[in-house]
């Protein structure tokens, strides 16, 4: 077998074993779809979110907290979805659902913080592959318009969530996410 090819499985072995952890998904109840749109309820729950200028090493910051670099020494297990804001400037990860009955250990840095989130109605939007700045803009204008057309009020500002590891190459699941104001 010339090297490719090894290559190849080894990815691909590695790839498949990735699909198979279990990765908790921050639960939601599905209200109805307009459209490609879901409209959901979230539930609060805890999260540990941090901001920078220009969004550089949000994602190291985070994950060294859940890697136990916190007042608890405790290591906390990743989730997903995986909060951004439009800019890149904000970025949160949602804490397993544990923690919605327990104690957070509170972070060792000042510019990471936990926080619980309010019950909220949003509106979403999914679409696959790697996202980037075009897809964001896309999808963001389909769901505007759509709530726009549906007469469904925004509130704040959008979210984009991505929901894999980066070396995830298929069946990719990525949002763009906002809070509304609904009422059944």
């Amino acid at each position: 077998m010339n090297f490719t090819i090894k290559t190849i499985i080894v990815l691909l072995i590695f790839n498949l074993s990735m699909f198979g952890q279990n990765t908790e998904i921050q639960p939601y109840t599905l209200i109805k779809k307009i459209d490609s749109i879901e409209i959901r309820f979230y539930p609060s729950a805890k999260i540990v979110k941090t901001s920078s200028e220009n969004g550089d090493n949000n994602f190291g910051k985070l994950f060294q907290y859940i890697s136990g670099k916190n007042d608890k020494n405790k290591k906390i297990a990743m989730t997903a979805p995986v909060y951004m804001d439009e800019k890149g400037k904000e970025m949160a990860f949602v804490l397993p659902s544990l923690y919605n009955d327990i104690e957070v250990p509170e972070s060792t840095r000042d510019d990471v913080t936990t926080h619980t989130t309010k019950p909220m109605y949003v509106a979403s939007l999914t679409y696959g592959g790697y996202s980037n700045s075009e897809k964001v803009k896309k999808h963001k204008n389909t769901l505007i318009n759509t709530l726009k057309k549906s007469e469904i009020a925004t509130i704040g500002k959008l979210k984009i969530l991505g929901y894999d590891a980066p070396f995830k190459f298929y069946n990719r699941r990525n949002e763009v996410m906002i809070e509304i104001n609904y009422n059944n």
